[in-house]
């Protein structure tokens, strides 16, 4: 595939190669410190609250405030089919070009949709938090307690306790999230028992050592240099591997993984599909983050999947 980038965005990686891809070994506490951080945080009341605002096709739309578990106010937006009795809620995530406004063409109409907009970003804009993702992505690095992707977790986890408020008579519950909503929703969902179903495509975090390995363009390569800068890898790191989480995944998991990525290598998409610990389906998708000629079939498929395989 011809590209502009001075490196291979696909690493030299067939698909047998990607599908035996391991996660790294976890730090000893690993679980013991994600499950006592969301139970901390989930403790916390997110005290959501929505506003009409009008109509847009399928959808009823609404505005959603909620508050983060050391008093910051978050934004984003619900929608909640107009011509069908819901049947499901979906908390649905955004990449690190941030968002702007709800996924319209979401392929389930019978669906209420919950679009938390990440700290930092949108709707969540903070004063002194960078939007920039390669700033962004390195903000509070060096201390696993206050790294920004962190809080950004655990701003996910009260979205998903919001979206139960809001909606208690949903008995269903799924994440879906692409490219830096991928990485967090497999950092978070791992602990998460409301969660009963999840998408991620193109999910990002995955398997630190070859992250510092393999070149890439955005939040990967601020990483990168930023190691390189400072000369020693922050043990963060090794705390912040989806790969590693998802080892103690056991719901369900769809992915869509591409094979061709410059942003977000494909070694690190597959590591955790791989360590996923729940059943698992996967589709491949010949490029990530770059214009394919099968982008528009590949969309269907996945839409496909998203309406049937849940």
């Amino acid at each position: 595939m011809k590209h502009p980038y001075p490196f291979d965005p696909g690493y030299g990686y067939s698909l047998a190669d990607l599908l035996a891809i391991q996660a790294p070994p976890p730090p000893d506490d690993f679980a013991e410190y994600w499950r006592e951080r969301h139970d901390r945080v989930c403790s916390c009341d997110p005290r959501p609250v929505l506003r009409r605002t009008g109509d847009h096709g399928a959808w009823h739309v609404y505005d959603l405030s909620y508050q983060s578990a050391d008093g910051l106010t978050l934004g984003g937006w619900v929608l909640s089919p107009r011509f069908h009795a819901p049947r499901r809620l979906w908390v649905i995530g955004h990449g690190y070009g941030g968002r702007d406004e709800p996924d319209w063409d979401w392929p389930r109409q019978d669906s209420v949709l919950v679009f938390p907009c990440a700290r930092g970003m949108g709707r969540s804009r903070q004063a002194g938090l960078p939007e920039d993702p390669a700033r962004h992505v390195l903000h509070g690095i060096e201390d696993r307690d206050s790294y920004l992707i962190g809080h950004c977790v655990d701003d996910l986890w009260l979205a998903i306790h919001a979206a139960r408020q809001l909606f208690p008579h949903q008995p269903w519950i799924g994440y879906a999230g692409i490219s830096f909503g991928g990485g967090l929703g497999a950092l978070a969902c791992p602990w998460e028992p409301l969660v009963q179903g999840v998408h991620l495509n193109m999910p990002t975090f995955g398997h630190w050592p070859l992250r510092l390995i393999c070149p890439t363009v955005g939040s990967g390569a601020s990483v990168r240099a930023y190691v390189h800068e400072a000369g020693h890898v922050p043990e963060t790191l090794s705390y912040y591997d989806a790969s590693s989480a998802a080892a103690f995944a056991d719901v369900p998991l769809f992915s869509a993984l591409a094979l061709f990525d410059p942003a977000v290598a494909p070694p690190g998409q597959f590591a955790i599909h791989n360590a996923w610990a729940g059943d698992k389906v996967f589709i491949p998708l010949q490029a990530g983050h770059f214009e394919s000629p099968c982008h528009d079939e590949e969309t269907r498929r996945i839409h496909e999947l998203l309406r049937t395989w849940f």
